[in-house]
């Protein structure tokens, strides 16, 4: 699948409003805004610049995920994100 297209998802998954079993799993509306917001940018910068940029994104997602007591769940392919960007970023 392509970067830009597992940026998006990962966007629109995080734009649904957290249920109960997400606020379970340790979400916050201030936690996902701060990830939506940063998987945002990332997705912006590569929209705009092309994909030679992806070598300077300093994905920060399961950082907060494992500081913030992130359990596994719905959101938990988030941390799939990060680690395609790193990928992509050591293949550049």
């Amino acid at each position: 699948m392509d970067l830009l297209a597992i940026l998006d998802e990962a966007v629109a998954a995080l734009k649904a409003p957290l249920g109960e079993d997400d606020r379970s799993q340790g979400w916050t509306d201030d936690l996902r805004r701060e990830v939506q917001e940063e998987i945002s940018i990332s997705r912006s910068v590569l929209r705009r610049h092309g994909s030679g940029m992806v070598r300077y994104l300093r994905p920060r997602l399961d950082e907060w995920m494992e500081r913030e007591e992130i359990r596994p769940g719905r959101l938990q392919h988030l941390s799939g994100v990060q680690r395609r960007l790193v990928d992509a970023r050591n293949t550049v």
